[in-house]
């Protein structure tokens, strides 16, 4: 059996699945709560599914791009878990487990993360005579550049909502938007592509994988800090 875990934006969410499919998932808005609600959320569906930890054969993890503290929540949950178990651990972009639901398509998908500053994640991806393929990789841009570029009819999803407006009225039809819940990430598109390389034989190495963040966080000065300095 096989584990799936996103913790990449305030949208979290797990999913258990056996050789890629999906057997039961949990999807919930967490905001910042992610190191309080991932491990309980990991009991409770092992206990839905009727199974304990022993089971599991192999930790499936969301990469990012996404928040950070999110990630780190996830990415060491799930370490800990490959590390414990001696399991293999598999990571995978989460932009590309947004865009995998929509590959029955066939047309360029492109996932959108809300980056701040103005900047948004993006990637490309198609399934073409069967194969899933990464056209673009995992970049920073603005929507403005995204527009610019998209010449064929194009399905954007992920956090696309904010800005689905103005890719209508830019795009007109080269823009393909899901409705409703088709937009909602789930663990389960995770897991399913996470069993493809499992199923390869294809693994990372828990001691050298990393988040994907695309940007490095920023760094304050604490206000304690800033106080003792102020004192003469």
């Amino acid at each position: 059996m096989e584990l799936a875990i996103d913790t990449s934006s305030a949208l979290a969410s797990v999913a258990l699945a056996s050789r890629g499919e999906v057997v039961g998932e949990l999807t919930w808005q967490t905001g910042r709560n992610h190191t309080a609600h991932l491990l309980p959320n990991l009991v409770h569906i092992l206990g839905l599914a009727g199974v304990g930890v022993e089971s599991l054969e192999g930790i499936i993890i969301a990469q990012g791009p996404g928040s950070f503290n999110g990630l780190r929540v996830g990415m060491s949950t799930a370490k800990g878990l490959a590390f414990a178990l001696g399991v293999p651990l598999v990571g995978i972009g989460t932009l590309e487990a947004e865009a995998y639901p929509h590959a029955y398509t066939g047309l360029p998908l492109c996932p959108l993360f809300d980056a701040g500053r103005g900047e948004i994640a993006t990637a490309t991806f198609q399934r073409r005579k069967g194969q899933w393929l990464k056209l673009q990789e995992e970049r920073l841009t603005t929507l403005e550049e995204l527009c610019a570029h998209t010449r064929r009819r194009t399905v954007f999803c992920g956090q696309v909502s904010p800005v689905a407006a103005r890719l209508r009225e830019t795009l007109g039809p080269r823009a393909m938007i899901p409705d409703g819940a088709a937009l909602l990430r789930r663990a389960g598109a995770l897991a399913e592509l996470g069993w493809l390389r499992l199923r390869d034989g294809d693994r990372d190495d828990p001691a050298t994988l990393q988040p994907l963040y695309l940007r490095r966080p920023s760094i304050t000065i604490a206000k304690s800090t800033e106080r003792e300095r102020r004192v003469p």
